[in-house]
């Protein structure tokens, strides 16, 4: 399967999937680790993909979605953003709406 096939059904199969250095038990970089920590904050049930152990997608996802770095946090098969936009998003409150939003579906 072409990476771009995979990329696209694990956001079909998953409705909270976040690419990220690591793993959410072990995150590889300070930026994913707060990203999985807001994740955790509001109970999110996502899926992880951990871009180091899979190099095509590492280098094939910041084309595929139009940005540059990781994390990369998809819900509903849509980019919400990186590290830094998840963690506005949990302050404001608004991610724990789209995570219950995206589960309830």
């Amino acid at each position: 399967m072409e990476v771009v096939d995979r990329i696209k059904s694990t956001l079909t199969e998953h409705p909270i999937v976040l690419f990220m250095k690591g793993t959410p038990q072990f995150p590889m970089c300070g930026f994913s680790s707060r990203t999985a920590q807001a994740l955790k904050a509001v109970n999110a049930d996502y899926f992880s993909v951990n871009v180091l152990e899979d190099p095509e997608v590492r280098a094939n996802l910041p084309r595929y979605s139009n940005w540059p770095t990781f994390p990369q946090l998809f819900i509903h098969g849509e980019l919400i953003g990186g590290c830094d936009i998840t963690m506005e998003l949990y302050e404001s409150g608004e991610l724990d709406r789209l995570v219950k939003d995206a589960q309830k579906a």
